[in-house]
């Protein structure tokens, strides 16, 4: 999608737009992670007019107790593609199994190959700390394969993907149980209101079926579909004025935009808050 003029959310008709391109790209580590911790704020850049791109890195392999690999692989596949059709988004396959997730030349390679085709002006992904390194490894993955963006010299794989000049825009979601792996808690930057759009982003993590049961084994989970209205709830709490959110922090603009801009809050208007306690240099 090439560049255009993006006016933000109810903006007044004198509004000086930014220019960027109007897609958004999630790359997160395993099928129903981006259900968890960035589809309400695809569907909201959805419905300002963005097209959006859906990218797990993992093919969901070893979540699960009853199926063997290749049928997990096979059903999670399925489970993933359908959850990015109801979402809306353009559905890119997995190029790793779970726990093989690693910051190497290869893997940096495929996922650079990925942000060249769809040339993102946002990028959605991990936070640098979470609670397992699947997650870690693919943030790591994202920030840098959007830093290569404009560089014609690092080749990607596929290698014939055309550099692209605009400014990349990378947000890190809120990790699992909004704290690091020292427990030690987690301030969102940002805040985009996903009260209005849980119910399509219920369905879409629905899709995951077959994660029921493994979470349920795994982690106590109990619901999975209730594991996200909690934490929807538990963010929306910590915003003090959504209903049910996601938290965002954005990543430093040095080497991936040219200005310290925040395209999300000038796209959802009303339904981003910064959190003016956030500590910022």
């Amino acid at each position: 999608m090439p560049p255009t003029k993006v006016p933000p959310r109810d903006a007044p008709s004198d509004f000086n737009s930014f220019i960027m391109r109007t897609t958004a790209l999630a790359i997160f580590a395993h099928p129903d992670d981006i259900e968890y911790f960035g589809a309400g704020t695809l569907l909201l850049l959805r419905e300002a007019g963005f097209e959006i791109h859906y990218f797990n890195l993992s093919t969901g392999s070893c979540g699960s107790v009853e199926m063997d690999v290749e049928e997990t692989r096979r059903v999670r596949l399925e489970e993933a593609q359908n959850a990015a059709t109801i979402l809306g988004a353009t559905f890119h396959p997995p190029i790793c199994d779970d726990l093989e997730i690693f910051y190497d030349l290869p893997t940096l390679r495929k996922v650079a190959g990925v942000v060249r085709k769809v040339k993102p002006s946002i990028v959605l992904t991990h936070p640098p700390q979470d609670y397992m390194e699947d997650h870690t490894n693919t943030c790591r993955l994202a920030v840098t394969a959007a830093f290569t963006s404009g560089m014609p010299n690092f080749v990607t794989d596929p290698p014939s993907r055309a550099t692209y000049p605009e400014d990349v825009f990378v947000y890190h979601s809120m990790p699992h149980g909004l704290c690091d792996q020292l427990r030690v808690p987690v301030t969102a930057g940002s805040f985009a209101d996903s009260t209005t759009v849980i119910d399509r982003q219920r369905e879409a993590l629905a899709a995951h079926a077959s994660q029921q049961n493994w979470l349920d084994h795994s982690q106590g989970a109990n619901s999975y579909l209730q594991v996200l209205d909690t934490l929807a709830e538990r963010v929306g709490s910590l915003s003090g004025r959504f209903e049910k959110a996601e938290g965002w922090r954005r990543h430093l603009h040095l080497g991936y935009s040219a200005k310290d801009e925040d395209p999300l809050s000038e796209i959802l208007g009303d339904r981003y808050l910064i959190n003016q306690n956030y500590p910022e240099l």
